[in-house]
């Protein structure tokens, strides 16, 4: 499974707007449903403070940070999961996708036709409404995911006996929880799950078991509260499913992104009230969200962000830059970036004895420092 994010939604809520500011992409963005047919894919640059305070310490030739994988897909209408619309393309798109930005309009204009029946049917804004209604599409899907895999399981209990119904208990178990909720329209994700179940269940990628955060998208006479009252509903129904809100100016961020001067674009969020674009925010809260975290190699050539999965162990962090480094790694020389930031230098995080020798058992922590010794 590739780790991207896919940008799921409605149509005419905002998803190709904010996905063009994402990656100053030229993602379709007229103003009618299905503009969209085919997943655009952008690779956004993730802005890191710590990885600009390294270049800074070392004067690099060269900076590379770290990226975010989105993928925009088209809007979702009632009746998708039976084909509706363009609906069972994009549910595969969809299925694809490591992590789901679910974006809500959370604004009015009379301007921008809002659907949610169907391609030609005008909708009341009602961020509630619309968020049932993708969750039950996806969840209709997942049913019937479960029911394929169900008749495949009888098949092979009838074949095998006894030892394949004892196999396919953390299966079963797990599919009694779930099915309840999917009937009901509800995320397969909030369903309270062993690790075993959830192992029994991950090859079916089911969609509403991916983890997911909203993306408020509302008008520009909101940002500088930051909410209004649809916002607030999409907070509501986000905390039920422990999950999290990003709230972004659609509009706002579009025009922000063409403004390539540093000064220029701190002087128009400061108009209002912004210290940190929400792009940068979605950016950063979905890298999290795939379980990605970030290590950093440091020099006079190139300071650079890695990427790795939560709970990587220091050889697979070193395969990350080369095979080789993980095949012959011999120990990984480490230190922080907040050591850094405290003793200003490498030859003072010596000093202080927070320059450390990790072996091949090490977790390697979001904000390490690595340098790898390795012999092949």
């Amino acid at each position: 499974m590739s780790l991207d994010c896919g940008i799921v939604g409605l149509p005419n809520v905002g998803k190709s707007t904010i996905f063009s500011a994402l990656t100053a992409a030229p993602a379709a963005a007229e103003n009618f449903p299905f503009c969209t047919i085919d997943p655009n894919v952008g690779i956004v640059e993730l802005p890191d403070e710590r990885l600009d305070f390294l270049c800074q310490v070392n004067n690099p030739k060269k900076k590379t940070p770290a990226s975010v994988k989105f993928v925009d897909i088209a809007g979702l209408i009632k009746g998708a999961s039976q084909g509706e619309g363009l609906g069972n393309q994009f549910l595969a798109n969809i299925r694809e996708t490591a992590c789901i930005a679910h974006v809500v309009r959370c604004f009015d204009n009379p301007d921008i036709m809002h659907v949610r029946e169907d391609a030609n049917t005008e909708a009341a804004i009602d961020p509630e409404s619309d968020i049932l209604t993708i969750n039950y599409e996806l969840a209709q899907a997942d049913l019937q995911t479960i029911a394929k895999r169900e008749e495949k399981n009888v098949k092979t209990v009838r074949a095998l006996g006894k030892e394949a119904e004892k196999q396919l208990a953390p299966w079963n178990s797990a599919v009694a929880k779930i099915k309840p909720l999917l009937q009901d329209g509800k995320c397969a994700r909030t369903a309270d799950l062993t690790d075993d179940e959830k192992l029994a269940i991950r090859d079916m990628f089911l969609l509403t078991m991916k983890p997911t955060l909203y993306v408020a998208n509302i008008d520009e006479d909101s940002i500088a509260d930051g909410t209004n009252k649809y916002v607030e509903v999409v907070k509501k129904i986000a905390d039920s499913e422990n999950s999290e809100v990003v709230v972004i100016c659609g509009k706002f961020e579009s025009d922000l992104s063409e403004i390539t001067d540093p000064a220029e674009r701190k002087d128009f969020m400061d108009a209002v009230g912004l210290t940190e674009s929400g792009l940068t925010t979605l950016a950063r809260k979905a890298y999290h969200l795939m379980g990605l975290r970030t290590f950093f190699t440091g020099g006079a050539d190139e300071c650079r962000a890695w990427t790795i999965h939560e709970g990587y162990k220091a050889p697979q962090a070193a395969g990350v830059i080369h095979t080789d480094f993980e095949k012959g790694f011999i120990k990984a020389e480490a230190y922080s970036i907040e050591d850094l930031k405290k003793y200003g230098s490498e030859a003072k995080i010596k000093e202080a004895g927070k320059y450390r020798q990790e072996g091949k058992e090490y977790v390697v922590q979001d904000g390490d420092v690595l340098f790898f010794k390795f012999n092949v």
